[in-house]
């Protein structure tokens, strides 16, 4: 449903307009002059305003559309007009109306042209909602890193970024058409498929600066979230009639993606019968709508990302080979977080610095011992684990420093790597410095917590366990901050 605003000045064709796309499903506004839909125009959100061009009295609709657009309006305005003059109409499309219709008018033709523009504005709407969540995704996450294996990965994207978008003109190829270039991301879950897809886009579309705003589109699929028996209708797009439900002609995703980028993630998701419609993309750049005849060329970059091992998808009968060794021909490899080594202190660092800032604390940082709990975990989410830890630090902690106990990691994770051998010699404990971070406050600190886990957060029989007296251990425990979390243990 839309809300319409019908300018017309004859009452008889202004209440027949009016009762017409009001069976259609719209909202529908009347004005008989230029003032009247003015003053509608400021008491509802008009998506669409069809108007005479000649109103009796006062402003024209030409006048009436050229102060609309100074005022900002973005909805789809139509003209109409007696005259029927080519010089008429370009004049209104030029004065910024979006389309015209000739009187006398077809309530039918009408209906039609009012729906497609309608679509099409719909469509703009999904496209903003998709980029305005894709920017918030990539400035959670982040592009950080200096490791050998996330900068072998960043030196692939870069290149890739410089790949042509296809003009989708027809080829004399050994396939017959135009091939659509492909990038595949393979990547575990969390670890930022979707974010270096962007920075691809960006890279490409704007120079290098990614700070500046581009038009290109990016267009961000889910492959895993669309509805089997929809999907192919979103990806390409349906004509009026196509099935049940298709009351008018309806644009893809491919197409709202022109000029830009599609992102399909979660490929490996992607019914089998629809894989073999994208192999037909891929290596005919071009697409037909769903009960359409016309072959639509594709002009947007495509970009599709995996957690899944395609490979052995293909030996299941998951996953069409022929279309996995198409999408195979550029493949960036994105390593998990727990091969990226130092990268897992950068990102974290950037992290606390952006949530600090979006939830208006002030500076904060992690303790020796959080810091060495986040190199002691596996992250098996990955970057988007990390970040979801460090938000809620930052949003349930109160003191400027944050402790491992505040990242809400398993207690395996929030330990030092000591081992003790199995004699008890204090020769035996080993430390893993590679991986952690053995400060002689933190390792303390650590005895001191799993002592009193241990003890069930008895502070006197917690004492007993490390040799001390009770008096030392109470000193101890509340230069390490764990006042309260022995109170936590002892309530259990």
């Amino acid at each position: 449903m839309a809300q319409i605003l019908v300018i017309e000045d004859e009452e008889n064709l202004r209440l027949s307009i009016g009762r017409r796309l009001g069976k259609a499903g719209h909202e529908v506004a009347e004005a008989s002059d230029a003032a009247g839909a003015w003053q509608r125009t400021r008491e509802v959100d008009i998506d669409l305003v069809l108007t005479d061009i000649n109103l009796g009295g006062g402003e024209t609709g030409v006048e009436l559309l050229k102060r609309l657009r100074a005022d900002g309006f973005e909805g789809v305005i139509i003209v109409m007009t007696a005259y029927g003059t080519v010089e008429n109409a370009v004049q209104a499309m030029r004065d910024g109306a979006d389309d015209y219709l000739q009187k006398p008018i077809s309530l039918e033709e009408l209906t039609l042209q009012a729906e497609r523009w309608l679509e099409q504005r719909r469509a703009a709407k999904r496209l903003r909602l998709y980029e305005r969540l894709q920017r918030t995704e990539a400035a959670t996450q982040g592009i950080v890193g200096k490791s050998e294996a996330w900068t072998a990965a960043m030196e692939v994207a870069e290149r890739l970024a410089q790949l042509p978008i296809p003009n989708g003109a027809p080829t004399d190829g050994l396939l017959g058409g135009a091939a659509l270039p492909s990038i595949l991301l393979l990547g575990e879950t969390g670890v930022g498929k979707g974010v270096l897809a962007r920075h691809i886009h960006q890279r490409a579309t704007s120079g290098g600066d990614e700070s500046s705003e581009t038009e290109s589109p990016f267009v961000h699929v889910n492959c895993s979230a669309l509805p089997a028996t929809l999907v192919e209708s979103e990806l390409f797009g349906h004509e009026k009639g196509a099935f049940t439900d298709a009351k008018a002609a309806r644009a893809g995703l491919f197409e709202m993606a022109e000029g830009g980028t599609i992102f399909l993630d979660e490929i490996g998701e992607m019914p089998t019968d629809l894989q073999a419609k994208l192999l037909l993309v891929v290596e005919q750049g071009s697409y037909r709508r769903v009960g359409g005849s016309k072959e639509r060329r594709v002009r947007a970059r495509l970009i599709v990302a995996t957690n899944q091992d395609l490979e052995k998808r293909c030996q299941d009968g998951g996953f069409r080979r022929d279309l996995y060794y198409r999408l195979n021909a550029f493949t960036i490899s994105i390593p998990p977080l727990r091969e990226r080594g130092a990268d897992v202190d950068l990102l974290a660092d950037a992290m606390l610095e952006r949530f600090s800032k979006q939830f208006g604390r002030g500076e904060t940082s992690l303790s020796a011992l959080a810091r060495a709990a986040v190199h002691k975990h596996d992250w098996p989410g990955n970057v988007r684990e990390l970040a979801n830890a460090i938000q809620r630090a930052v949003m349930l902690t109160d003191d400027a420093e944050i402790g491992a106990n505040d990242l809400g990691l398993s207690a395996r994770a929030t330990r030092l790597m000591v081992e003790t051998a199995s004699n008890g010699d204090v020769n035996g404990l080993v430390f893993d410095f590679e991986r952690g971070i053995h400060c002689a406050d933190a390792v303390e600190k650590a005895l001191i917590q799993q002592a009193l886990e241990h003890a069930k957060g008895n502070v006197s029989k917690a004492a007993k366990l490390i040799g001390m007296n009770r008096s030392s251990f109470r000193y101890r425990l509340e230069r390490s901050g764990l006042i309260d979390f022995a109170q936590e243990i002892a309530n259990r």
